[in-house]
């Protein structure tokens, strides 16, 4: 077998074991591997990120439960653990190259990513400081002020983040410390984090190693930048007053359509709050492009929970409709009612969407 061919067939015996549910049978595989002397990095990014990703995708497509999502996720964050544990007895350690933290940005929970850029940063000779998921801003710069690494790389899965991601972008530089993004939330080019004045961008873990490698210059004199110097877009209020709405807007939309969807009003608490939840979502991704300024960001957003809803046999026209009562209520913000409008289009234009990646929401 060739060495691409073996990894693809281990990584697919790995999945059978992780949604069985078996972390001894999960655990031994990739013991194994590494024993017949798989090397490590291609274990974690073309082994286990594979499946992990399939997860995902899985549960998008509703053929395993938030429950099995999650155990599944578990096992591979322990395996991913596991190896890490066994170095120092297989090999030596690489002399380090220098030191870097790695970090979620505030409010994400999707550390993954984050763990697998940490071992692969590890293996390739630097020291890391791995903060996991949802670390608040404030905590960060405070860890920077102690550690002064030679750059912080941010991760983030969600686009609903990168107000947060921005606000930590420049909080880091103005320290004097360099930021690499990473993670879809930043879009697939990184057009996102260009916007918010990253300082580079990589799509994945052995993009951001090369781009350490190369170095990252530290920024220059502290100097106070304001979010309107990165996003001139913003003056018109746009996104601050649809952040400020969100509670009517969520309670007026819920109203409307139960006034439209009469089959809503036997709905049980549960469903009504599961509801609620999805039209928040919706509002918060709307503020989000927004501040980007990218119909991308929502109409992308939109096409995945329309087909999540699908696949679970609920109505997608009932997002459409949605659609509609917020562009009622926000008729007066002309870049808003553009979004809802390429949003609407999005839906009714392409009735057969597969189910896309799990990572723009899930």
């Amino acid at each position: 077998m060739s060495p691409s061919y073996a990894t693809a067939e281990l990584s697919e015996r790995l999945w059978q074991a992780v949604a069985d549910g078996d972390e001894h049978r999960a655990a031994g595989l990739v013991h194994q591997a590494a024993a017949d002397g798989v090397d490590e990095e291609r274990l974690l990014l073309d082994v286990i990120a594979p499946v992990q990703e399939k997860v995902g995708l899985e549960w998008a497509a509703d053929r395993i439960t938030v429950a099995q999502e999650h155990a599944a996720t578990a096992i591979n964050e322990r395996i991913v653990a596991s190896l890490a544990h066994r170095r120092p007895t297989r090999e030596p350690r690489t002399p380090r190259k220098g030191r870097v933290t790695v970090s979620c940005i505030d409010g994400e929970w999707h550390a993954f990513p984050a763990r697998l850029v940490t071992e692969v940063l590890v293996l390739r000779g630097w020291q890391v400081d791995y903060l996991g998921a949802q670390t608040p801003t404030p905590h960060l710069v405070a860890h920077l002020h102690h550690t002064d690494p030679d750059a912080v790389l941010l991760s983030g899965s969600i686009p609903t983040h990168l107000p947060a991601a921005h606000a930590a972008i420049t909080a880091c530089q103005a320290i004097g410390v360099p930021v690499l993004a990473g993670g879809r939330a930043f879009g697939r080019d990184g057009r996102h984090a260009r916007a918010l004045g990253a300082d580079q961008w990589a799509a994945d873990a052995r993009g951001a190693a090369a781009v350490l490698q190369a170095r990252l210059e530290r920024p220059g004199p502290a100097t106070i930048r304001q979010v309107a110097d990165d996003l001139p877009h913003l003056a018109d209020q746009e996104y601050t007053m649809v952040v400020m709405s969100r509670p009517r807007l969520v309670k007026q939309t819920l109203a409307d359509l139960e006034s439209r969807f009469p089959a809503m009003r036997a709905y049980t608490e549960a469903q009504r709050e599961r509801t609620a939840e999805d039209i928040a979502h919706i509002v918060d991704f709307l503020a989000t492009a927004l501040y980007v300024d990218d119909s991308d960001v929502f109409t992308e957003f939109l096409s995945w929970t329309a087909d999540v809803l699908e696949a679970r046999h609920v109505p997608a026209h009932s997002v459409v409709t949605g659609l509609e009562t917020l562009a009622d209520q926000l008729r007066e913000f002309p870049r808003t009612v553009d979004l809802l409008r390429s949003g609407r289009a999005a839906l009714c234009g392409d009735p057969t969407r597969p189910v896309p990646d799990p990572d723009i929401h899930a």
